[in-house]
C-alpha cells in the first residue's frame, strides 16, 4: 500500500487527479499528492486569467515536469477568481505541499451539487491503489 497523502476531512477528488476544499461558496482547486509524485519534480505551471470560466471537467491549466506534462481539469464549474501566482516562480511548491501552499486557483462555484459526484479520500484512496 503507497503512502499518499490524501486528506480525510474536507476534501473531494476527481479520476483525473485534482483536488477541491469548498469554502462557502468558493473553493480551492489543486492537483493531488498522487498526481505529484507521478510527475516527480514540476518546472512550470501554466494558471488561468482571474473571471475565465470553466464547465465542470474542463482544463484550466497546465503542469510539466522533467518528465511529462498534464492538463489540470476543474472539479466543478466555477469561475476564477484567484490564481496562485506564485507557482510561475516556485512550481515546486506544488510537490512540497500539494494540499495546502500548493493550491493553484480559487473559484467561485456555480453549481455546488457537482461536488456529489466526486469522490471522498477513501474512495480515491482505492482509485489511486487500483492504479499503481
Amino acid at each position: 500500500m503507497a503512502d499518499w497523502n490524501i486528506p480525510e476531512e474536507g476534501y473531494k477528488f476527481t479520476k483525473s487527479d485534482e483536488w477541491i476544499k469548498l469554502e462557502g461558496d468558493e473553493a480551492l482547486v489543486g492537483i493531488t499528492d498522487y498526481a505529484q509524485d507521478l510527475l516527480s519534480d514540476l518546472v512550470f505551471v501554466e494558471l488561468p486569467s482571474v473571471g475565465d470560466s470553466f464547465d465542470q471537467g474542463e482544463t484550466f491549466g497546465t503542469v510539466e515536469s522533467v518528465k511529462a506534462a498534464a492538463d489540470v481539469n476543474l472539479p466543478v464549474s466555477g469561475e476564477i477568481v484567484a490564481v496562485h501566482a506564485e507557482l510561475e516562480d516556485a512550481p515546486e511548491t506544488i510537490n512540497q505541499d500539494p494540499y495546502g501552499e500548493g493550491w493553484i486557483v480559487r473559484i467561485k462555484v456555480s453549481d455546488p451539487s457537482e461536488l456529489d459526484g466526486l469522490m471522498d479520500a477513501a474512495a480515491y484512496r482505492a482509485y489511486c491503489e487500483e492504479r499503481a
